[in-house]
Formats: structure tokens, C-alpha cells, sequence
């Protein structure tokens, strides 16, 4: 008999899978499309903070996240012999001006305080380099921010839970405690039977480029995630599309996006792109992830709507999720749960 099955093998779906793997439950995956087929399947992999100022639960609660990342990633790699090509390597941000400057020194003390000795977020010298231009002769360096590769990442998960005698599989019975974690699919359900918006996809547009920069931070400039990878590939993204024809087609607006990677990085100018992708990442109303007792399915629960911090979130929903499903502790947030979205 399983104890726990997860419908959703995206990464919210597998990192619960894992927790609860870890300890000590009988676990089912179930996706019909395979693992990481929709929004975890894409390649850009930024592991990355809020600011640290107007601090919430949303920001404690990922701020928490990206510090257990590494830990949690080693155990995923150990356990299944597969790399998720998770590196803690920080991130550069340049500074537009003078205004932008002091944002950015005020945040640095913010930071100080609110990140408790764990991380560091620097306003220092522009370098050149790997370093982008800075108009301000200044760059935002801040030591939190973390790179994998998703689709290796779902990989290594699944490793994982197969080692622990876990199955994920393309179709099978639901037993035990359910919880759903079928991203934009699951929105739509919620939508459709409760006749309102309770979340959406939202398309976004990436591309891998052959550059080794693989011990090099990322950087985000210009409105643009630059994120090396183990692989020797380098993730460019992303678009934020609410209007579109195909969800997953590339276009002019890609072709935009690597533009602005090329001006920000000029050692990208020349290396060639590899891979486009493009796809629906799932935006819940609240802009927060769902976690708790699903709203319509009696007795199940829910992990949704991870919109572009799904990676970054995953090791604490993990743990909140496993913590509730197995042993009836609630330590989801304010703000998190389905019915202030509903």
C-alpha cells in the first residue's frame, strides 16, 4: 500500500515526493507526460533572492529555502548517483545610477540584518570582465543566489526517489494521502469549477548558448536572467508573456532577450545558441505558491503555483508539505495557503 502519491512530477511534485521518501513513506509519482515535462522542464535554473527590504513571510520563507539548497541538492545527488548542477556562485546585478546606487547601498544593510550572517548582499566596483558595464561604476554582488540546471535537477530527483524504492510512473491507482501538484493544469481545474481565476500560465521564452562559464556567477542585467551551467552551457531568460498564440513556440521575443544578454555580456557576442524553449510556468492569483488542503479534492492536498521560484522554493515546500501530509503539522506561512487565493 503506498502512504503518499504525488500527481505532478514537476519539481514541487518531486521535492515533496523526496521529503517524504526521506522519511520513510512508500511514495507514487504520477505524471501522464513524464517527469519534469511542463514549466520544470525549462533550462535558465536562477536560484535567486528577493530584495532584502519589506520583508514578509513570502521573502523569510524563500530566503529560508535558498539557504537549505545546498544541503538539500547534495542529499538528492548522494542518494540517486545523478547531478542536479546545483552551485551556490552568487549573482552580479550592474546599477543603472546614482539613485540606483543608494537603493542598492541601503539594501546592503537591509541585508546585513536580515540575512543573518548567512549570506551577503555587497554594493561593490564594476570589473569588467564577466562583470556587465555598470553606468554607476558599481555592481550588486550578492553571495545567496544558486544556479542547477532543472531538467537535471528533475533527473536527480527521480534518481533519488527510485533509490528509496519510490515509483514514478506515467499512470497508476492513488492511494494513501494525494496531493497535487499539476501546476498549470491544476489551475485551470480550480478556475473551471469555481468559476474564477484562481491562477494562470504564463509563457516564457529561454535559450542555452555554448559558453563554459561554469565557475562564474550568473548575472541579471538589462531585465535578464544570465546563469552559467555545469555543462558548459549558458542559460539566457526569460520572457513573461500573458498574451500568446502557442505556448510553446520561441519567436522575436527570445530573439530579443539573448539581444540584451549579448549587450550586457559582451564575451557572449559570438557563442552560438544551442536550444530555445519555451513554455507555461504556473502563476497562482496571489503570486504565492499553494500549499496546504487542496480546495476541491476531499481529503488531498495541494502544491501549486511556484511562478519562476519554483526551483528556489522547493527544498522548504518540501518540507512544510512532508511535514503536513505526514505528521499533521501546519507550518505553512500567511499567504500560502489556497483559500487566500480562492
Amino acid at each position: 500500500m503506498t502512504d503518499i502519491t504525488v500527481m505532478g512530477a514537476g519539481i514541487f511534485g518531486l521535492s515533496v515526493a523526496w521529503a517524504c521518501a526521506r522519511r520513510g513513506a512508500r511514495v507514487r509519482v504520477i505524471d501522464p507526460h513524464g517527469p519534469g515535462a511542463g514549466a520544470s522542464g525549462g533550462v535558465v535554473g536562477a536560484l535567486a533572492p528577493h530584495v532584502p527590504e519589506n520583508w514578509n513571510a513570502k521573502k523569510a520563507f524563500q530566503f529560508e529555502s535558498l539557504v537549505m539548497a545546498e544541503a538539500f541538492w547534495a542529499g538528492v545527488e548522494a542518494a540517486g548517483g545523478v547531478s542536479s548542477g546545483y552551485a551556490r556562485l552568487g549573482r552580479i546585478q550592474p546599477l543603472a545610477d546614482a539613485a540606483a546606487l543608494g537603493l542598492a547601498q541601503s539594501r546592503e544593510v537591509n541585508a546585513a540584518h536580515l540575512w543573518q550572517g548567512k549570506a551577503l548582499w555587497q554594493v561593490v566596483p564594476a570589473t569588467g570582465g564577466w562583470c556587465p558595464p555598470s553606468p554607476a561604476g558599481f555592481v550588486i554582488h550578492d553571495t545567496l543566489s544558486a544556479r542547477l540546471h532543472p531538467r537535471r535537477a528533475c533527473a536527480a530527483l527521480v534518481a533519488a526517489l527510485r533509490s528509496k524504492g519510490a515509483e514514478v510512473v506515467r499512470e497508476g491507482a492513488q492511494e494513501g494521502r494525494i496531493l497535487w501538484a499539476t501546476g498549470v493544469a491544476g489551475l485551470a481545474e480550480m478556475s473551471g469549477a469555481l468559476g474564477r481565476p484562481i491562477g494562470t500560465g504564463v509563457k516564457g521564452q529561454a535559450a542555452l548558448l555554448a559558453f563554459d562559464a561554469r565557475d562564474l556567477p550568473q548575472v541579471f542585467a538589462g531585465g535578464v536572467h544570465i546563469v552559467p551551467h555545469a555543462d558548459g552551457t549558458v542559460a539566457i531568460g526569460s520572457t513573461s508573456e500573458r498574451d500568446f498564440a502557442d505556448p510553446t513556440t520561441t519567436d522575436a521575443q527570445l530573439d530579443e532577450v539573448i539581444a540584451r544578454a549579448r549587450a550586457a555580456l559582451p564575451a557572449l557576442a559570438d557563442a552560438p545558441v544551442i536550444l530555445r524553449w519555451a513554455g507555461l510556468r504556473p502563476r497562482a492569483r496571489s503570486r504565492a505558491p499553494m500549499l496546504g488542503v487542496h480546495p476541491l479534492h476531499a481529503g488531498a492536498f495541494i502544491a501549486n503555483g511556484g511562478f519562476k521560484i519554483g526551483f528556489g522554493m522547493a527544498p522548504k515546500v518540501a518540507e512544510v508539505m512532508a511535514d503536513l501530509m505526514l505528521d499533521g503539522t501546519d507550518r505553512i506561512p500567511v499567504g500560502f495557503r489556497p483559500e487566500e487565493s480562492l
